[in-house]
């Protein structure tokens, strides 16, 4: 694993707000400049150390629990996601788990938790498969067990379960046709889109859209009152049977260079709409990925990781 050291010079000289660590017999960690007082133990310096990955520039830091729990508030992980920090898309917490499974957490970078985080589980698999030097692990998340399979040439393949159409799981505010949900904007304009869950809730609209249109209107759509625990934001546009090209609005993150539960989402809607094969590459500006919509209705979705990079944060 390749290393890359933040001092605390680096921080200051980064505009980073300093790190402190509270340690007793429940350690957390924050930021100088939280109210810390509320919690009655001491301060006292300390490293503080996580790994970065990314996959197709969807980006996260992973903070491993198993040895040394840290405890993160909302406001500290938007802290840390802030790109004038550290800067990520999710925040993912490995957990202890049996033999069988880890437990895995995701948090976007707003500092809410995440159901599901298709990039972000494959960089996690990875990071375990390398640390135990095997080829296939299970995953255990708030959507279910995820089984990811190493391909070699940091290539993964991981089975995202099932997709949800049922209105009331995606979820939607009210009982309506998934497959053909019109979005208003405050404009008047409006959408015709497709909902629908892969572990988290999704809406995929198949128009071609420009990503400064994209930064005005999908934080609307996110917090469109059609979706209760909100949305992610897909637009696409078809290429041909085989490829979809996409622009994504992350929920609880923004616009992201990569998505891999958006495109999971895209290529079975697009499946849905006869629009494209059940196996079908989705394009984003850094690279793409493939899905691979099973006849068993399991979604398997491919693509590449980056290197792990160890980040050490001294105090």
């Amino acid at each position: 694993m390749g290393e890359s050291s933040l001092t605390s010079v680096d921080l200051l000289q980064r505009g980073h707000h300093k790190i402190v660590i509270i340690c007793g017999s429940d350690q957390k960690l924050y930021s100088n400049n939280l109210n810390v007082k509320k919690t009655g133990v001491i301060l006292k310096a300390m490293d503080f150390k996580g790994y970065t990955m990314n996959g197709l520039g969807n980006d996260f830091l992973i903070l491993d629990n198993r040895t040394k729990p840290t405890i993160l508030s909302n406001e500290q992980i938007r802290h840390l996601a802030n790109r004038d920090n550290i800067g990520f898309d999710q925040l993912i917490i490995i957990e202890s788990g049996n033999d069988s499974a880890h437990n895995i957490l995701f948090y976007n970078s707003d500092g809410e938790e995440a159901e599901a985080c298709g990039n972000g589980s494959r960089c996690v698999s990875h990071l375990l498969m390398e640390e135990k030097k095997i080829k296939k692990i299970s995953i255990n998340t708030k959507s279910g067990i995820l089984n990811s399979i190493d391909n070699g040439n940091k290539n993964i393949t991981i089975d995202m379960g099932e997709p949800i159409f049922d209105w009331e799981k995606i979820p939607l505010s009210e009982e309506m046709d998934p497959s053909n949900v019109c979005i208003t904007l405050k404009d008047n304009s409006s959408f015709i889109g497709y909902a629908l869950s892969v572990g988290n809730p999704h809406i995929i609209f198949f128009n071609d859209i420009e990503t400064d249109k994209l930064k005005i209107i999908g934080p609307e759509i996110e917090n469109h009152k059609t979706f209760p625990k909100k949305c992610n934001v897909t637009f696409a546009k078809i290429i041909d049977q085989n490829n979809i090209k996409v622009n994504v609005w992350e929920r609880g993150a923004g616009l992201t260079k990569a998505c891999g539960t958006g495109a999971c989402a895209t290529a079975v809607a697009s499946a849905k709409k006869n629009l494209t094969e059940r196996h079908v590459n989705i394009h984003f500006q850094t690279g793409k990925l493939s899905i691979d919509w099973k006849e068993n209705n399991r979604i398997h979705m491919s693509g590449p990781v980056s290197n792990i990079q160890e980040v050490n944060i001294s105090i």
